[in-house]
């Protein structure tokens, strides 16, 4: 692998950490895709640092199991907005 690369997989995976960053976070972030960030840390990341890959992914999954309350709660305040 590229060192670039590499290197930007663990600090998109320290962002992550630091942040509690969701994918689309830290893709708008960094300047690139979500599907980048996920391949960053769900495949080259567990080649290079594999604890790092491991603690990203934990706080991922978090995010994952609440986007739908979070898409609710965005919901519910886009109406409460529109019928003040």
């Amino acid at each position: 692998m590229k060192g670039y690369i590499e290197e930007r997989a663990v600090e998109i995976a320290r962002y992550i950490i630091e942040n509690n960053a969701t994918v689309r976070q830290t893709a708008k972030q960094f300047g690139i895709s979500k599907s980048t960030v996920h391949k960053d840390v769900t495949d080259r990341l567990t080649h290079i640092n594999p604890p790092l890959a491991k603690e990203a992914r934990k706080v991922l999954d978090v995010n994952k199991s609440e986007r739908h309350i979070r898409g609710g709660m965005a919901t519910r305040e886009k109406y409460l907005h529109m019928h003040v």
